[in-house]
């Protein structure tokens, strides 16, 4: 769901780390255990890996030993901001043969929605995997595809041509994203600044949840 599956979708991105989006029940949590061991991976940060954490939406954070994989950095969610619960996205993954071994990938369309947080590196991958999915399908776009380059277009030249090309979609699409709105710059750059704040907000009470656990490690235990 990361940086390796940008890679994947064609928006290069260099990435040391491999992030994952799990299923949090009991058994499959117990084969990601055993997959860790195989790894020789051991937690690196708070929380501890548990399912409690996992369904709060808090990134569990591993590094991997094993000497194939030596400093490999895995980090592992199951609850992300503004998209769907994980048998929905599981429903709706990409699925590609890389040297003979199928790698499941969040969704085109889900991925851009789990970029859109206050890191600033996001914003340009998202700009690019779009960008990568117009250019290799406007000739023979269908109706789903174009209402998805209205919703998640950031170039304003390639935003122009789809209003201008599709009209009425556009019109309908304009309901739920006012960026579409003149003049565009502005308005993209004041729907990425909604973006941005919305994720602040929404891991600013994890955070601290963080810190308190931080702290709890650092006191010294009582005599």
């Amino acid at each position: 769901m990361g940086g390796q599956a940008c890679i994947f979708y064609g928006a290069a991105e260099f990435s040391r780390d491999l992030d994952l989006l799990v299923l949090a029940d009991p058994d499959n949590l117990h084969r990601l255990r055993v997959a860790l061991e195989q790894l020789q991976a051991v937690s690196i940060a708070v929380p501890p890996f548990d399912a409690e954490y996992l369904a709060r939406g808090h990134a569990i954070h591993f590094r991997c030993a094993r000497q194939d994989v030596d400093r490999l950095r895995i980090d592992i969610m199951s609850n992300l901001r503004g998209v769907d619960n994980f048998e929905r996205l599981w429903q709706r993954r990409s699925t590609l043969l890389s040297e003979d071994i199928e790698v499941d990938l969040m969704g085109l369309e889900d991925l851009v929605l789990a970029k859109k947080t206050q890191r600033n590196k996001d914003w340009p991958m998202i700009q690019r995997l779009v960008e990568r999915h117009y250019t290799e399908n406007h000739l023979s776009a269908s109706d789903q595809m174009v209402m998805f380059w209205l919703r998640e277009l950031r170039t304003p030249e390639l935003l122009r041509e789809v209003i201008t090309k599709y009209p009425g979609l556009a019109t309908a699409a304009s309901a739920t994203r006012p960026a579409l709105n003149e003049p565009l710059e502005q308005s993209l750059r004041t729907e990425e600044d909604l973006e941005r704040m919305s994720d602040r907000e929404y891991w600013k009470p994890l955070r601290a949840e963080l810190e308190q656990m931080r702290f709890k490690q650092k006191s010294p235990a009582p005599e």
